[in-house]
């Protein structure tokens, strides 16, 4: 069976990372928690998207507009924006992968990545916490979702036997003991899902990069 997870965290150890969004602001944690995992420094994502909806106003645009939607290229531009501005060791690249090499990136422990998942109307993505059968992302409308992919385990099932190997650290809790899970048909199909000029398969992909210049 095919495993990757985080510094080869426990699944409570990982889960420490979420924290609640409130509205639209799921982008904003997830980059939070990528922050926590590789520097050990803890940033609020309620401050950052506070602070991001300030730089809107200055014309520094990382999200559509304030309070509103964050798309993987402004996520990378707003993480290379925290590094200059904090002096995090930290350097963002937008990337399309394939499922295959996404899946080997958790053994990487100088790496965080965010992933983000679209989808129409009825056709939201089944994501499920811990082992539970109960589905967390039942909204109907249209809509889309960033979360920090944590671990990769092929041994993951759900309490009723389905395999859902892709794990996050996900702003629908605050911390906990589990991670949220999706199977892989789920997760692959909205992965790939296009939307307009966004591309599919979108991974920020963070890097430790001490030492290293940190462009935007």
């Amino acid at each position: 069976m095919k495993k990757a997870r985080f510094k080869s965290l426990s699944d409570a150890e990982l889960a420490g990372y979420q924290t609640l969004q409130q509205g639209n602001d799921c982008s904003m944690h997830a980059i939070a928690a990528a922050i926590g995992m590789l520097t050990g420094k803890h940033y609020d994502g309620h401050a950052l998207a506070r602070l991001a909806d300030k730089l809107w106003l200055r014309g520094r645009f990382y999200r559509l507009w304030p309070g509103w939607a964050v798309t993987p290229r402004m996520q990378t531009g707003f993480v290379n924006y925290l590094a200059r501005a904090l002096a995090l060791p930290l350097k963002a690249r937008l990337m399309h992968l394939s499922p295959e090499l996404l899946r080997n990136l958790p053994h990487d422990e100088n790496l965080a990545v965010i992933v983000s998942i679209y989808w129409w109307k009825g056709q939201s993505p089944a994501i499920f916490l811990g082992n539970s059968t109960t589905n967390y992302n039942y909204l109907e409308r249209t809509g889309a979702h960033a979360m920090v992919l944590a671990a990769y385990d092929e041994s993951h099932h759900l309490a009723d036997g389905r395999q859902a190997p892709w794990g996050f650290i996900n702003s629908w809790t605050q911390g906990g003991e589990a991670l949220f899970w999706m199977t892989d048909l789920e997760f692959r199909r909205s992965w790939r899902f296009l939307p307009p000029f966004l591309g599919n398969n979108p991974a920020v992909v963070i890097t430790k990069t001490i030492g290293q210049n940190q462009d935007e």
